[in-house]
């Protein structure tokens, strides 16, 4: 019977720890990026598509995010936007357009955006943030 009850309070110790770990960890999210699964659309270029994307920023200490290609390797691909290096105030929403040439879109997987930590003295956030897109449709 003591064993039991030993056996319950560890139990409900651990639960309590996880639970505070997991609440403080939503409470300090980063920035998210939609959709998660993209369409490829056709642009006003020949032989380039566009994936149309809206970034927000949950941050308050971070106003620059960069916008990145990858392939399933994790190698930089191609690509063109009207900033490579976007700025979004803290709670605002931005929309941006990522263009790909088609023959690049066999080895296009992930559509990232990582925050961009400013190194001054007073700068308390040690901790960047990336998020990715598939482009491939598949799950992770």
């Amino acid at each position: 019977m003591a064993h039991t009850r030993q056996l319950c309070r560890q139990l409900v110790l651990r639960s309590s720890v996880l639970i505070t770990f997991l609440l403080w960890a939503t409470a300090i999210s980063g920035h998210e990026m939609t959709p998660a699964y993209p369409v490829v659309k056709p642009s006003h270029v020949a032989d380039v598509v566009k994936v149309e994307m809206s970034l927000f920023n949950s941050r308050e200490e971070i106003e620059y995010y960069q916008i990145e290609l990858f392939d399933l390797n994790w190698m930089n691909i191609p690509f063109s936007t009207t900033y490579r290096i976007i700025k979004i105030g803290y709670k605002e929403r931005k929309s941006f357009n990522v263009y790909i040439r088609k023959r690049d879109m066999d080895e296009a997987v992930y559509l990232c955006t990582t925050s961009k930590v400013r190194k001054t003295n007073q700068s308390r956030t040690l901790v960047s943030s990336k998020i990715c897109s598939r482009l491939d449709g598949e799950p992770a």
